[in-house]
């Protein structure tokens, strides 16, 4: 199986467009990273996908590798076991998370080793992702080691070889359209080094709006991989911006869907930063009936300004 550096959410039809074509022309590997508010088993904000629909549509392209699998992860407050049965018919990779939920450490132990056990029994071929992003629950190193340790020794030999990456944290964290969080050479050093330890593949979640310079540092010091979603889910919304969209019916699109609220803090007044607004919740509304009626047709910009920037990345 191959192992990509870079792991991008499937922001929209046009992201995931861009980025199979992208990887047909220069021959590299992406994977795709859909959560299971993009992506589900019943539909999904990402064209109304399906987990199968959208195995279907890009698997014999790119590495599938479900984002935040598990408990309270969906727009409902389930315990992510109907999500799980889909993912292991159609994806390559889970990322098993149970942290949200449950952030003391016996009890994301615990589920991690049901939910891991769980899929094997389905799908004895599926690989695992383990641990979370700093945003949800911090680790440090040290615990993030025993997290690896008590794994081992919980669950049979063969069924922990299945595990391939290990999340690690150095400090980044999103909010609005930023990346908020301090970076931390050592942390990312040290936890670095527990994945090396254990002959994991190390990743990094929220690569968003930094620059690539200090992805290239990252990477330079053992980071092997790194997700990047929202940023691509910009790109998009600021082409339509651009290029003349009707803003005041795409801010009152974007304002009743109130799926920006989670990203904005107390301060954030959304009568008065329309725009802003519109580039936080932009991507979230780009399947919505009443979208599609004010949508310009330019695909082919946004694709091209898509694809810009994995050039970017991968120079």
């Amino acid at each position: 199986m191959i192992y990509p550096k870079f792991y991008i959410g499937p922001m929209s039809k046009n992201v995931v467009d861009a980025i199979i074509e992208f990887c047909d022309e220069t021959d590299n590997q992406i994977g795709f990273i859909p959560s299971r508010r993009q992506i589900e088993w019943d539909g999904g904000y990402v064209n109304n996908w399906t987990t199968e629909q959208f195995s279907k549509y890009t698997k014999m392209k790119l590495v599938l590798k479900r984002d935040h699998a598990g408990p309270g992860q969906g727009y409902n407050d389930d315990n992510g076991y109907k999500s799980l049965e889909e993912d292991c018919k159609f994806f390559n990779l889970i990322h098993i998370d149970p942290w949200k939920k449950y952030s003391k450490y016996q009890e994301g132990l615990q589920w991690t080793i049901d939910m891991i056990n769980f899929c094997y029994n389905l799908n004895s071929s599926i690989t695992y992702e383990i641990g979370t992003e700093e945003a949800i629950r911090r680790f440090e190193p040290k615990e993030l080691n025993q997290l690896v340790i008590d794994l081992y020794n919980s669950l049979p030999t063969k069924i922990f070889k299945q595990i391939k990456y290990l999340v690690i944290q150095s400090g980044t964290s999103l909010k609005e359209n930023t990346n908020t969080g301090e970076y931390d050479k050592g942390r990312l050093l040290s936890m670095v080094n527990v994945a090396k330890h254990w002959g994991l593949i190390s990743k990094e979640h929220n690569g968003d709006y930094i620059p690539s310079e200090l992805i290239k540092e990252k990477m330079s010091l053992g980071l092997d991989s790194i997700n990047i979603a929202p940023e691509f889910g910009l790109i998009e919304t600021q082409t339509y911006i651009n290029n003349g969209i009707n803003l005041d019916k795409f801010w009152k699109i974007c304002y009743n869907s109130k799926r920006w609220e989670k990203w904005v803090g107390s301060d954030f007044d959304p009568f008065t930063q329309k725009e802003e607004l519109i580039k936080i919740c932009g991507h979230y509304i780009l399947s919505n009936p009443e979208f599609l009626d004010i949508k310009p047709n330019i695909d082919l910009q946004i694709k091209s300004n898509i694809k810009e920037k994995l050039y970017e990345l991968h120079r």
